[in-house]
Protein backbone atom coordinates (compact mmCIF):
# COMPACT_ATOMS: atom_id res chain seq x y z
CA UNK A 1 0.00 0.00 0.00
CA UNK A 2 1.40 3.42 -0.62
CA UNK A 3 2.16 5.44 2.05
CA UNK A 4 0.68 9.22 1.96
CA UNK A 5 1.59 12.20 4.01
CA UNK A 6 0.38 15.72 4.53
CA UNK A 7 3.32 17.24 3.28
CA UNK A 8 6.81 15.82 1.23
CA UNK A 9 9.68 18.14 1.28
CA UNK A 10 12.49 17.49 -1.43
CA UNK A 11 15.72 18.65 -0.20
CA UNK A 12 17.11 18.25 2.94
CA UNK A 13 19.25 21.90 3.57
CA UNK A 14 18.50 23.94 6.16
CA UNK A 15 15.27 24.96 4.70
CA UNK A 16 13.73 21.67 4.03
CA UNK A 17 14.14 20.25 6.90
CA UNK A 18 13.37 23.37 9.24
CA UNK A 19 10.03 23.19 7.38
CA UNK A 20 9.67 19.59 8.25
CA UNK A 21 10.16 19.70 11.60
CA UNK A 22 7.43 22.62 11.72
CA UNK A 23 5.16 20.32 9.99
CA UNK A 24 5.56 18.14 12.47
CA UNK A 25 4.95 19.73 16.00
CA UNK A 26 1.91 21.18 13.46
CA UNK A 27 0.88 17.46 14.06
CA UNK A 28 1.30 16.61 10.25
CA UNK A 29 2.74 13.95 8.01
CA UNK A 30 5.97 14.42 6.81
CA UNK A 31 8.27 12.82 3.98
CA UNK A 32 11.72 14.17 3.35
CA UNK A 33 13.88 13.50 0.40
CA UNK A 34 17.21 14.31 -0.68
CA UNK A 35 19.07 13.04 -3.59
CA UNK A 36 22.40 13.11 -1.19
CA UNK A 37 23.67 12.58 1.79
CA UNK A 38 24.99 14.37 4.93
CA UNK A 39 26.95 16.08 5.56
CA UNK A 40 27.83 18.04 2.56
CA UNK A 41 29.36 21.22 1.10
CA UNK A 42 26.43 23.90 0.88
CA UNK A 43 27.18 27.69 0.23
CA UNK A 44 24.64 30.47 1.76
CA UNK A 45 26.66 30.73 5.36
CA UNK A 46 26.24 34.22 6.65
CA UNK A 47 23.09 35.16 8.86
CA UNK A 48 21.71 38.09 9.50
CA UNK A 49 19.79 39.76 13.19
CA UNK A 50 16.88 39.07 10.78
CA UNK A 51 17.43 35.63 10.50
CA UNK A 52 18.27 34.36 14.14
CA UNK A 53 15.18 36.38 14.82
CA UNK A 54 13.03 34.78 12.52
CA UNK A 55 14.70 31.49 14.00
CA UNK A 56 14.01 32.27 17.25
CA UNK A 57 10.22 33.61 16.93
CA UNK A 58 9.55 29.90 15.28
CA UNK A 59 11.51 28.15 17.66
CA UNK A 60 9.20 29.90 20.08
CA UNK A 61 5.71 29.32 18.33
CA UNK A 62 6.59 25.82 17.60
CA UNK A 63 8.01 24.25 20.64
CA UNK A 64 11.72 24.01 18.89
CA UNK A 65 13.54 24.40 21.89
CA UNK A 66 17.03 22.98 20.24
CA UNK A 67 16.92 26.01 17.76
CA UNK A 68 17.03 28.79 19.99
CA UNK A 69 21.33 28.45 20.59
CA UNK A 70 21.52 28.73 17.35
CA UNK A 71 20.09 32.63 17.37
CA UNK A 72 23.57 33.97 18.37
CA UNK A 73 26.97 32.98 19.43
CA UNK A 74 27.40 32.67 22.46
CA UNK A 75 24.95 30.04 23.39
CA UNK A 76 25.85 28.65 20.38
CA UNK A 77 29.26 27.78 21.82
CA UNK A 78 28.45 26.77 24.78
CA UNK A 79 25.40 24.18 23.51
CA UNK A 80 26.83 23.10 20.46
CA UNK A 81 30.80 23.62 20.67
CA UNK A 82 31.04 20.54 17.85
CA UNK A 83 28.79 22.44 15.28
CA UNK A 84 30.84 24.85 13.55
CA UNK A 85 29.95 28.53 12.72
CA UNK A 86 31.65 31.93 13.24
CA UNK A 87 31.59 35.06 15.11
CA UNK A 88 29.69 38.04 12.70
CA UNK A 89 29.74 41.14 14.91
CA UNK A 90 28.47 43.17 11.97
CA UNK A 91 29.38 44.30 7.97
CA UNK A 92 32.66 45.16 7.18
CA UNK A 93 33.54 46.63 3.75
CA UNK A 94 36.60 47.66 1.97
CA UNK A 95 36.85 49.63 -1.29
CA UNK A 96 39.31 47.95 -3.42
CA UNK A 97 41.21 49.70 -6.47
CA UNK A 98 42.72 47.91 -9.19
CA UNK A 99 46.21 47.64 -9.59
CA UNK A 100 46.68 49.72 -6.07
CA UNK A 101 47.41 49.00 -2.36
CA UNK A 102 44.55 49.96 -0.12
CA UNK A 103 44.83 53.07 1.58
CA UNK A 104 42.38 55.07 3.48
CA UNK A 105 41.74 58.48 4.34
CA UNK A 106 40.89 60.05 7.69
CA UNK A 107 37.04 60.59 6.67
CA UNK A 108 37.11 57.00 5.88
CA UNK A 109 35.70 57.30 2.80
CA UNK A 110 37.31 53.96 1.42
CA UNK A 111 35.62 51.34 4.47
CA UNK A 112 31.95 50.89 5.72
CA UNK A 113 31.17 48.93 9.06
CA UNK A 114 28.22 48.70 10.10
CA UNK A 115 27.91 46.71 13.62
CA UNK A 116 25.13 44.15 13.71
CA UNK A 117 25.14 43.43 17.75
CA UNK A 118 26.97 44.65 20.79
CA UNK A 119 28.99 42.20 21.77
CA UNK A 120 30.15 38.89 21.17
CA UNK A 121 27.73 36.98 23.40
CA UNK A 122 24.46 38.14 21.11
CA UNK A 123 26.47 38.23 17.58
CA UNK A 124 25.33 36.40 14.38
CA UNK A 125 26.85 33.92 13.37
CA UNK A 126 28.63 32.28 9.95
CA UNK A 127 27.14 29.03 9.28
CA UNK A 128 29.65 25.58 8.29
CA UNK A 129 26.73 24.16 6.26
CA UNK A 130 27.68 21.01 6.53
CA UNK A 131 27.27 20.98 10.32
CA UNK A 132 24.31 22.99 10.68
CA UNK A 133 22.23 21.38 7.61
CA UNK A 134 23.45 17.81 8.86
CA UNK A 135 22.05 18.99 12.28
CA UNK A 136 19.02 20.51 11.22
CA UNK A 137 18.48 17.49 9.44
CA UNK A 138 18.38 14.91 13.07
CA UNK A 139 16.17 17.37 14.48
CA UNK A 140 13.67 17.07 11.89
CA UNK A 141 13.82 12.97 11.92
CA UNK A 142 13.83 13.39 15.82
CA UNK A 143 10.49 15.10 15.19
CA UNK A 144 8.93 12.23 13.40
CA UNK A 145 9.46 13.43 9.82
CA UNK A 146 10.32 10.35 7.40
CA UNK A 147 13.44 10.61 5.78
CA UNK A 148 15.18 9.05 2.49
CA UNK A 149 18.21 9.91 0.99
CA UNK A 150 20.40 9.21 -1.78
CA UNK A 151 16.13 9.46 -3.45
CA UNK A 152 16.48 10.41 -7.13
CA UNK A 153 12.59 11.80 -7.59
CA UNK A 154 10.99 11.42 -11.06
CA UNK A 155 8.60 13.99 -11.45
CA UNK A 156 5.25 14.24 -9.66
CA UNK A 157 1.71 13.01 -10.67
CA UNK A 158 -1.54 13.65 -9.74
CA UNK A 159 -4.20 10.97 -8.47
CA UNK A 160 -7.58 10.86 -9.09
CA UNK A 161 -8.22 11.95 -5.67
CA UNK A 162 -6.14 15.35 -6.27
CA UNK A 163 -2.92 14.32 -4.09
CA UNK A 164 0.68 14.18 -5.67
CA UNK A 165 1.99 10.38 -6.53
CA UNK A 166 5.76 10.71 -5.70
CA UNK A 167 8.42 8.16 -7.14
CA UNK A 168 12.13 7.38 -6.15
CA UNK A 169 14.71 5.76 -6.99
CA UNK A 170 17.73 5.42 -4.52
CA UNK A 171 21.41 5.20 -4.38
CA UNK A 172 22.61 3.38 -7.75
CA UNK A 173 19.31 2.61 -9.35
CA UNK A 174 17.52 0.57 -6.62
CA UNK A 175 14.04 -0.46 -6.54
CA UNK A 176 11.47 2.55 -7.07
CA UNK A 177 9.77 3.81 -4.13
CA UNK A 178 6.42 5.96 -4.06
CA UNK A 179 4.31 8.01 -1.83
CA UNK A 180 1.24 10.04 -2.12
CA UNK A 181 1.54 13.55 -0.18
CA UNK A 182 -1.41 16.31 -0.35
CA UNK A 183 1.45 19.42 -0.42
CA UNK A 184 4.56 18.99 -1.95
CA UNK A 185 7.59 21.88 -0.86
CA UNK A 186 10.94 22.17 -3.63
CA UNK A 187 13.90 23.04 -1.21
CA UNK A 188 16.29 21.71 -3.76
CA UNK A 189 17.91 25.24 -4.57
CA UNK A 190 17.91 27.31 -8.04
CA UNK A 191 17.10 25.41 -11.55
CA UNK A 192 16.23 22.55 -8.75
CA UNK A 193 13.58 19.66 -8.90
CA UNK A 194 10.36 21.35 -9.38
CA UNK A 195 11.40 23.85 -11.51
CA UNK A 196 12.73 20.91 -13.91
CA UNK A 197 9.72 18.58 -13.58
CA UNK A 198 7.23 21.39 -14.60
CA UNK A 199 9.47 22.94 -16.63
CA UNK A 200 8.80 26.23 -15.20
CA UNK A 201 10.43 28.78 -17.54
CA UNK A 202 12.95 31.33 -16.13
CA UNK A 203 12.13 34.94 -15.94
CA UNK A 204 15.37 37.19 -15.21
CA UNK A 205 15.55 39.91 -13.38
CA UNK A 206 15.15 43.16 -14.81
CA UNK A 207 18.07 45.16 -15.68
CA UNK A 208 20.44 42.81 -13.46
CA UNK A 209 23.77 42.54 -14.51
CA UNK A 210 25.07 39.18 -15.59
CA UNK A 211 27.32 37.58 -12.80
CA UNK A 212 30.11 34.91 -12.70
CA UNK A 213 31.15 33.64 -9.10
CA UNK A 214 34.34 31.70 -8.04
CA UNK A 215 34.68 30.38 -4.07
CA UNK A 216 36.36 28.11 -1.77
CA UNK A 217 37.34 26.89 1.89
CA UNK A 218 40.73 28.50 2.65
CA UNK A 219 42.93 28.05 5.84
CA UNK A 220 45.92 30.63 6.11
CA UNK A 221 43.85 33.59 5.24
CA UNK A 222 45.35 36.77 6.88
CA UNK A 223 43.18 39.15 9.41
CA UNK A 224 42.43 42.69 7.54
CA UNK A 225 42.47 44.29 11.34
CA UNK A 226 46.42 42.89 11.66
CA UNK A 227 46.97 44.28 8.22
CA UNK A 228 48.98 47.34 8.36
CA UNK A 229 47.68 48.41 5.29
CA UNK A 230 43.91 48.45 7.20
CA UNK A 231 45.42 50.17 10.39
CA UNK A 232 43.49 52.87 12.33
CA UNK A 233 45.77 54.53 14.39
CA UNK A 234 44.47 56.10 17.56
CA UNK A 235 40.90 54.64 16.85
CA UNK A 236 38.79 51.81 17.85
CA UNK A 237 36.56 50.53 15.26
CA UNK A 238 32.88 49.34 16.59
CA UNK A 239 33.96 45.70 16.05
CA UNK A 240 37.15 43.69 15.49
CA UNK A 241 36.62 43.88 11.43
CA UNK A 242 37.24 40.45 10.37
CA UNK A 243 34.80 39.39 12.94
CA UNK A 244 32.52 40.40 10.51
CA UNK A 245 31.19 39.57 6.92
CA UNK A 246 34.02 41.20 4.83
CA UNK A 247 33.63 42.28 1.61
CA UNK A 248 36.28 43.59 -0.56
CA UNK A 249 34.50 46.10 -3.58
CA UNK A 250 35.84 47.24 -6.33
CA UNK A 251 34.46 48.21 -9.62
CA UNK A 252 33.26 45.19 -11.60
CA UNK A 253 32.20 43.17 -8.90
CA UNK A 254 32.82 42.07 -5.06
CA UNK A 255 34.66 39.17 -2.69
CA UNK A 256 33.16 37.73 0.26
CA UNK A 257 35.71 36.74 3.57
CA UNK A 258 34.05 34.54 6.24
CA UNK A 259 36.08 33.17 9.34
CA UNK A 260 34.16 29.95 11.14
CA UNK A 261 35.68 28.85 14.62
CA UNK A 262 37.89 26.19 13.13
CA UNK A 263 40.25 28.19 11.80
CA UNK A 264 38.61 27.71 7.93
CA UNK A 265 37.42 30.85 5.72
CA UNK A 266 34.87 30.63 2.99
CA UNK A 267 35.89 33.28 0.67
CA UNK A 268 34.60 33.66 -3.04
CA UNK A 269 34.05 36.50 -6.25
CA UNK A 270 31.29 37.69 -7.77
CA UNK A 271 32.12 39.32 -10.23
CA UNK A 272 30.14 41.19 -14.04
CA UNK A 273 30.45 38.88 -16.17
CA UNK A 274 32.69 41.78 -18.11
CA UNK A 275 35.10 41.50 -15.87
CA UNK A 276 34.86 38.08 -15.06
CA UNK A 277 35.47 37.44 -19.16
CA UNK A 278 38.72 40.00 -19.07
CA UNK A 279 40.64 37.66 -16.24
CA UNK A 280 39.39 34.64 -17.50
CA UNK A 281 37.18 33.38 -14.37
CA UNK A 282 36.43 30.39 -15.96
CA UNK A 283 40.24 29.02 -16.35
CA UNK A 284 39.74 27.98 -12.17
CA UNK A 285 42.82 28.63 -9.92
CA UNK A 286 44.49 30.69 -13.11
CA UNK A 287 41.73 33.00 -12.72
CA UNK A 288 41.64 33.66 -9.40
CA UNK A 289 45.32 34.28 -9.39
CA UNK A 290 44.71 36.90 -11.83
CA UNK A 291 42.23 38.53 -9.67
CA UNK A 292 44.59 38.25 -6.45
CA UNK A 293 47.35 39.95 -8.56
CA UNK A 294 44.43 42.83 -9.57
CA UNK A 295 44.36 43.41 -5.99
CA UNK A 296 47.57 43.44 -4.24
CA UNK A 297 46.42 43.66 -0.84
CA UNK A 298 44.10 41.57 -0.93
CA UNK A 299 46.27 39.17 -2.92
CA UNK A 300 48.67 40.00 0.36
CA UNK A 301 45.80 38.55 2.09
CA UNK A 302 45.46 35.67 0.32
CA UNK A 303 49.32 34.98 0.30
CA UNK A 304 49.79 31.84 2.15
CA UNK A 305 46.47 29.80 2.23
CA UNK A 306 45.81 26.25 1.93
CA UNK A 307 42.46 25.11 -0.16
CA UNK A 308 40.29 22.78 1.41
CA UNK A 309 38.54 21.49 -2.06
CA UNK A 310 39.11 22.82 -5.36
CA UNK A 311 37.98 25.93 -6.65
CA UNK A 312 34.26 26.13 -7.40
CA UNK A 313 33.44 28.12 -10.36
CA UNK A 314 29.29 29.35 -11.43
CA UNK A 315 29.62 30.55 -14.59
CA UNK A 316 25.52 32.22 -14.29
CA UNK A 317 24.90 33.42 -10.36
CA UNK A 318 21.40 34.69 -10.73
CA UNK A 319 18.33 33.39 -11.15
CA UNK A 320 14.33 33.56 -11.17
CA UNK A 321 11.71 30.95 -11.74
CA UNK A 322 8.71 32.48 -13.56
CA UNK A 323 5.95 31.03 -10.99
CA UNK A 324 6.87 30.02 -6.78
CA UNK A 325 4.16 28.10 -5.76
CA UNK A 326 0.62 26.60 -7.45
CA UNK A 327 -2.38 23.96 -6.77
CA UNK A 328 -0.21 22.20 -4.20
CA UNK A 329 3.04 22.93 -4.54
CA UNK A 330 5.43 25.67 -3.78
CA UNK A 331 8.72 26.31 -4.01
CA UNK A 332 10.79 27.57 -1.24
CA UNK A 333 12.14 31.38 -1.70
CA UNK A 334 15.96 29.40 -2.29
CA UNK A 335 14.36 27.19 -4.97
CA UNK A 336 12.85 29.97 -7.14
CA UNK A 337 15.02 32.54 -7.10
CA UNK A 338 19.05 33.16 -6.67
CA UNK A 339 20.16 36.87 -6.27
CA UNK A 340 23.87 37.76 -4.82
CA UNK A 341 25.56 36.66 -1.72
CA UNK A 342 26.18 40.26 -1.23
CA UNK A 343 24.72 41.66 2.29
CA UNK A 344 23.27 37.83 3.19
CA UNK A 345 19.53 38.46 2.04
CA UNK A 346 19.69 34.69 0.84
CA UNK A 347 19.04 33.28 4.97
CA UNK A 348 16.79 35.72 5.88
CA UNK A 349 14.67 35.50 2.49
CA UNK A 350 13.87 31.33 2.81
CA UNK A 351 13.22 32.43 6.25
CA UNK A 352 10.64 34.35 5.62
CA UNK A 353 9.07 32.05 3.34
CA UNK A 354 9.04 29.00 5.52
CA UNK A 355 7.06 31.22 7.94
CA UNK A 356 4.84 31.91 5.13
CA UNK A 357 4.18 28.51 5.11
CA UNK A 358 4.19 27.68 8.35
CA UNK A 359 1.59 29.44 8.62
CA UNK A 360 -0.15 28.14 5.67
CA UNK A 361 -0.34 25.08 7.70
CA UNK A 362 -1.83 26.58 10.72
CA UNK A 363 -4.24 27.99 8.37
CA UNK A 364 -5.06 25.05 6.68
CA UNK A 365 -6.49 23.47 9.87
CA UNK A 366 -9.34 26.23 10.01
CA UNK A 367 -10.66 25.42 6.59
CA UNK A 368 -9.15 28.62 4.70
CA UNK A 369 -8.61 27.83 0.99
CA UNK A 370 -4.84 26.46 0.42
CA UNK A 371 -4.95 27.44 -3.41
CA UNK A 372 -5.67 31.06 -2.70
CA UNK A 373 -2.57 30.80 0.36
CA UNK A 374 -0.46 29.44 -1.98
CA UNK A 375 -0.88 31.65 -4.49
CA UNK A 376 -0.82 35.03 -2.45
CA UNK A 377 2.99 33.06 -1.14
CA UNK A 378 3.71 32.62 -4.65
CA UNK A 379 3.14 36.68 -5.31
CA UNK A 380 5.18 37.89 -2.21
CA UNK A 381 7.84 34.96 -2.59
CA UNK A 382 8.81 36.50 -6.14
CA UNK A 383 7.47 40.59 -5.16
CA UNK A 384 10.57 40.16 -2.42
CA UNK A 385 13.04 38.69 -4.66
CA UNK A 386 12.28 40.96 -7.08
CA UNK A 387 13.06 44.20 -4.73
CA UNK A 388 16.38 42.45 -3.30
CA UNK A 389 17.42 41.98 -6.61
CA UNK A 390 16.89 45.69 -7.93
CA UNK A 391 18.61 46.94 -5.14
CA UNK A 392 21.64 44.53 -6.10
CA UNK A 393 21.70 45.32 -8.69
CA UNK A 394 21.93 49.33 -8.14
CA UNK A 395 24.79 47.95 -5.48
CA UNK A 396 26.87 46.52 -8.65
CA UNK A 397 26.38 49.75 -10.58
CA UNK A 398 27.97 51.68 -7.57
CA UNK A 399 30.46 49.67 -7.35
CA UNK A 400 33.24 51.68 -8.92
CA UNK A 401 33.05 54.23 -6.56
CA UNK A 402 33.10 53.42 -3.34
CA UNK A 403 31.28 56.68 -1.34
CA UNK A 404 28.56 55.90 -4.03
CA UNK A 405 28.07 52.03 -3.04
CA UNK A 406 28.18 53.51 0.99
CA UNK A 407 25.33 55.51 0.68
CA UNK A 408 23.38 53.30 -1.54
CA UNK A 409 23.90 50.61 1.09
CA UNK A 410 21.95 52.79 3.95
CA UNK A 411 18.82 51.48 2.19
CA UNK A 412 19.95 47.70 3.17
CA UNK A 413 20.62 49.21 6.44
CA UNK A 414 17.64 51.26 7.43
CA UNK A 415 15.36 48.67 6.30
CA UNK A 416 17.14 46.09 7.99
CA UNK A 417 17.28 47.62 11.59
CA UNK A 418 13.82 48.81 11.30
CA UNK A 419 12.33 45.36 10.49
CA UNK A 420 14.79 43.76 13.18
CA UNK A 421 13.37 46.23 15.98
CA UNK A 422 9.85 46.27 14.71
CA UNK A 423 9.98 42.28 15.93
CA UNK A 424 11.84 42.61 19.08
CA UNK A 425 9.34 45.30 20.06
CA UNK A 426 6.30 43.23 19.08
CA UNK A 427 5.56 44.81 15.64
CA UNK A 428 3.63 47.91 17.19
CA UNK A 429 4.53 49.09 13.61
CA UNK A 430 3.40 46.77 11.16
CA UNK A 431 6.05 44.20 9.32
CA UNK A 432 6.27 44.83 5.97
CA UNK A 433 8.48 42.83 3.20
CA UNK A 434 11.83 42.90 3.17
CA UNK A 435 13.64 45.79 2.16
CA UNK A 436 10.52 47.40 3.65
CA UNK A 437 10.49 47.21 -0.60
CA UNK A 438 5.99 47.73 -0.16
CA UNK A 439 6.88 51.00 2.13
CA UNK A 440 5.11 53.66 0.02
CA UNK A 441 7.63 56.32 0.38
CA UNK A 442 11.18 54.07 1.35
CA UNK A 443 10.30 51.32 -1.23
CA UNK A 444 9.38 53.51 -4.31
CA UNK A 445 12.81 55.50 -3.43
CA UNK A 446 14.43 51.77 -3.22
CA UNK A 447 13.63 51.87 -6.41
CA UNK A 448 14.63 55.20 -7.63
CA UNK A 449 17.84 54.98 -6.12
CA UNK A 450 18.90 51.90 -7.80
CA UNK A 451 17.60 53.23 -11.41
CA UNK A 452 19.49 56.80 -10.62
CA UNK A 453 23.13 54.77 -10.19
CA UNK A 454 22.44 52.32 -13.17
CA UNK A 455 21.74 55.45 -15.39
CA UNK A 456 23.77 58.08 -13.98
CA UNK A 457 26.27 56.54 -11.76
CA UNK A 458 29.15 56.42 -13.86
CA UNK A 459 28.82 60.24 -15.65
CA UNK A 460 27.98 61.76 -12.57
CA UNK A 461 30.40 64.30 -11.45
CA UNK A 462 31.43 65.20 -7.66
CA UNK A 463 28.14 67.85 -7.25
CA UNK A 464 25.40 64.92 -8.30
CA UNK A 465 27.34 62.32 -6.07
CA UNK A 466 27.34 65.14 -3.29
CA UNK A 467 23.50 65.28 -4.16
CA UNK A 468 22.84 61.52 -4.19
CA UNK A 469 24.28 61.04 -1.11
CA UNK A 470 21.97 63.61 0.60
CA UNK A 471 18.87 62.24 -1.44
CA UNK A 472 19.80 59.27 0.12
CA UNK A 473 19.95 60.39 3.52
CA UNK A 474 16.63 61.87 2.92
CA UNK A 475 14.95 59.21 1.99
CA UNK A 476 15.82 56.29 4.58
CA UNK A 477 15.09 58.98 7.62
CA UNK A 478 11.62 57.70 7.67
CA UNK A 479 12.93 54.50 8.99
CA UNK A 480 16.30 55.20 10.11
CA UNK A 481 16.71 54.16 14.03
CA UNK A 482 20.56 53.60 13.82
CA UNK A 483 22.09 57.23 13.44
CA UNK A 484 23.41 55.51 9.67
CA UNK A 485 23.37 59.33 8.31
CA UNK A 486 25.45 61.17 10.84
CA UNK A 487 28.43 62.41 9.24
CA UNK A 488 30.13 62.48 12.21
CA UNK A 489 30.59 58.53 12.47
CA UNK A 490 32.45 58.76 9.02
CA UNK A 491 31.54 55.33 8.40
CA UNK A 492 31.40 53.50 11.63
CA UNK A 493 28.20 52.37 12.91
CA UNK A 494 28.43 50.84 15.93
CA UNK A 495 25.61 50.09 18.40
CA UNK A 496 24.15 53.13 19.97
CA UNK A 497 20.94 53.21 21.89
CA UNK A 498 20.12 56.96 21.67
CA UNK A 499 19.78 56.04 17.67
CA UNK A 500 17.03 53.70 18.94
CA UNK A 501 15.43 56.38 21.71
CA UNK A 502 15.76 59.21 19.30
CA UNK A 503 13.78 57.58 16.70
CA UNK A 504 11.45 56.26 18.94
CA UNK A 505 8.58 57.72 17.23
CA UNK A 506 8.82 56.03 13.93
CA UNK A 507 8.32 52.49 15.85
CA UNK A 508 5.13 54.15 17.49
CA UNK A 509 6.82 54.60 21.01
CA UNK A 510 7.54 57.63 22.75
CA UNK A 511 11.51 58.60 24.20
CA UNK A 512 10.18 57.14 27.54
CA UNK A 513 8.48 54.59 26.67
CA UNK A 514 12.03 53.43 24.32
CA UNK A 515 13.94 53.73 27.26
CA UNK A 516 11.82 51.95 29.44
CA UNK A 517 11.98 48.74 27.06
CA UNK A 518 15.10 49.14 26.39
CA UNK A 519 16.48 48.96 29.95
CA UNK A 520 14.77 45.77 30.67
CA UNK A 521 15.50 43.98 26.76
CA UNK A 522 17.99 41.20 27.27
CA UNK A 523 19.09 42.04 23.58
CA UNK A 524 20.72 45.52 24.49
CA UNK A 525 23.72 43.98 25.41
CA UNK A 526 23.56 46.11 28.81
CA UNK A 527 24.70 49.27 27.00
CA UNK A 528 24.29 52.25 28.25
CA UNK A 529 20.71 54.25 27.86
CA UNK A 530 20.16 57.71 27.02
CA UNK A 531 19.38 60.30 29.89
CA UNK A 532 15.92 61.20 29.35
CA UNK A 533 14.56 65.10 28.46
Amino acid sequence: MTPEYDLAVVGSGFGGSLLAMIARRLGRTVLLLEKGKHPRFAIGESTSPLANLLIEEMAHRYDLPNLLPLTSFGPWQRTFPEIVCGLKRGFTYYGQTANEAYRDSADRTRQLLVAASPNDELADTHWLRSDVDAFLLREAVAAGADYRDEAHVEPPTRDGRGAWLLRWRTGGGGAETGARARLIVDATGPRGWLSRAFDIPEKPFCDYPGTQAMFGHFRGVARCDEMPEYATPGETPPYPPDDAALHHVFDGGWMWVLRFGNGVTSAGFALRDDLADRLGLRDGEAGWQRLMERFPTVGAQFARIEPLFPLIYQPRLSYRAAGAAGDGWALLPSAAAFIDPLFSTGIPLTLLGIERLARILEAETSGKNLAGLLTEYGATTLAEVDATADFIGGCYAAMHRFPLFAAYSRFYFAAASFSEMTRRLGKRVPVGRFLASDHPTFGAALREGSRWLRQHGRTADESERAAFDRWVNQSVDVLNIAGLCAPGKRNWYGVDLADVVTGAHKLGFTPEEMRAVLADAPWTGGGPLPAGP
